[in-house]
């Protein structure tokens, strides 16, 4: 795929899926525009990188499609000098995203060939502020905490309390929380005080997440 090509594709991604579905945010939909996603799918699928759907990238694991990475990046209110964890690098296209606004990001894979595929990718796009980390996401980063964003980008039964615990004051979390086939997209806000307060945003549909403050291993 030629870049002009590619370009041509992500603009109408933007046009028609994301900016037609309330995403305004200019730095969601400016990092949209400029990640070449077809990067990030598995060989042979770059025709359908853009289209409106979630994709498989093996392991079991997926690509969301570009409305919900960019509706859940929307959903961090970035100025782009927060530092973010990202739980679920899968492809590492959502940890692309983020890095592309700015600050710092560390991520967070159990997948190992999957991280390591990441840690390739996005090093030569030369992103230089992501962080990689192979282990269990449902007990964050403590050693890097705390994170003023918190970005989970697969399906939790509750709300892991690591991750609330190591999410700064004021801060806010975007999660998937609900049942195996089906969540709802929250947003959690922790003010000043440590007070959380959440919000649903949309129904969706994730893969697991797990861990030991997750889905547990069958």
């Amino acid at each position: 795929m030629s870049e002009e090509y590619s370009r041509k594709l992500r603009q109408r991604m933007v046009d028609e899926q994301l900016r037609s579905r309330e995403i305004y945010d200019p730095l969601t939909l400016g990092a949209m525009s400029r990640v070449p996603r077809e990067r990030f799918v598995r060989s042979g699928d770059e025709s359908r990188a853009y289209d409106d759907h979630a994709m498989g990238i093996g392991y079991g694991q997926t690509i969301s499609q570009p409305y919900m990475v960019a509706l859940m990046t929307q959903c961090l209110e970035l100025t782009g000098a927060e530092k973010v964890l990202e739980v679920g690098t899968g492809s590492g296209y959502q940890a692309a995203v983020l890095a592309e606004i700015g600050g710092r990001v560390y991520t967070i894979e159990r997948v190992r060939e999957l991280s390591e595929r990441a840690v390739r990718l996005l090093g030569e796009l030369g992103y230089q502020n992501v962080h990689f980390r192979v282990g269990d996401g449902t007990l964050g980063w403590p050693e890097e905490g705390p994170f003023d964003r918190v970005i989970v980008t697969a399906g939790a039964p509750a709300v892991p309390d690591s991750l609330t615990e190591q999410l700064a004051s004021p801060g806010i979390l975007v999660i998937p929380v609900g049942e195996e086939y089906v969540q709802s997209l929250l947003q959690i806000k922790k003010d000043d005080a440590g007070t959380l307060r959440r919000r649903h945003v949309c129904d969706c549909v994730f893969v697991k997440l797990i861990g030991e403050e997750g889905w547990r291993v069958e």
